[in-house]
């Protein structure tokens, strides 16, 4: 997968190749993946290889995700905080961005080159709050940051 750059005028560039999305309340609400994200996972699918991390909770992933090119990773052990963490440690951190809203996504959120917090239906804990770079209200806006590399930009430059 080719990298995609990303200068950040006084602050860092960015090659990422990768974006690691949770699932339940970040992209996909009681189970079931949102529309506005079925909408763009084809288009960011042309640049990033995509990656949902996932309890699978309501053991949904695998078929609502089945037409989409991802890959999904279901948490194995009881920290999934940690479990987490170490798949952007396994992926790369420097070339990996992630998303996600609960506390388990906070090591996560810090690891990767850039983490996003989300604020979405089931709200968003303050610890990933705090370790995320960016926080958006909507996983659309938060997704379309990557198609349209100015508005990241403009976000993380100083």
């Amino acid at each position: 997968m080719k990298e995609n750059l990303f200068d950040m005028p006084n602050f860092k560039t960015m090659r990422l190749k990768n974006i690691v999305l949770d699932y339940n309340g970040t992209i996909a609400k009681d189970g079931v993946l949102r529309d506005e994200v079925k909408k763009l996972l084809p288009e960011l699918a042309k640049k990033y290889k995509l990656h949902v991390i996932t309890a699978d909770t309501f053991g949904s992933v695998e078929k609502e995700l089945e037409a989409f090119v991802v890959e999904v990773k279901v948490l194995e052990t009881s920290n999934h905080t940690q479990e987490k963490a170490e798949y952007i440690e396994s992926l790369d951190a420097t070339t990996t961005a992630a998303l996600g809203n609960g506390n388990n996504d906070a090591m996560m959120l810090r690891e990767a080159e850039v983490g996003i917090a989300i604020i979405g239906a089931e709200g968003c804990s303050t610890l990933s709050l705090r370790e995320s770079d960016i926080v958006c209200n909507a996983i659309d806006d938060a997704l379309e940051l990557f198609l349209h590399p100015k508005r990241l930009i403009a976000t993380l430059r100083r």
